[in-house]
């Protein structure tokens, strides 16, 4: 009778062995699954940054030519009125 105990004893632990075998790669595979949407989330958040980034960049230069255009336009228009002060004199 005890070693019909121990053989039930080694069948449970093989049993709970194998049910342990198999939670563990499931728990490790939603492991790899979590960090790698991590890295994705992190790599988006990266790309949305630079992107940010170089919008400003790009809006920095478009203010300074409008800035450039004006000033031009300005100095255009104060020629022509020196221009047509030189006519009428």
């Amino acid at each position: 009778m005890d070693n019909g105990f121990i053989i039930l004893g080694i069948i449970a632990l093989l049993f709970l062995s194998m049910y342990g075998f198999s939670y563990f790669s499931v728990a490790r595979e939603k492991i790899n699954q979590k960090k790698i949407q991590q890295k994705e989330l992190d790599k988006a958040e990266s790309r949305r940054q630079a992107r940010i980034k170089n919008q400003e960049l790009i809006d920095e230069r478009v203010r300074k030519f409008a800035e450039r255009k004006e000033e031009i336009q300005h100095e255009l228009m104060l020629l022509e009125k020196m221009k047509e002060k030189q006519k009428a004199s």
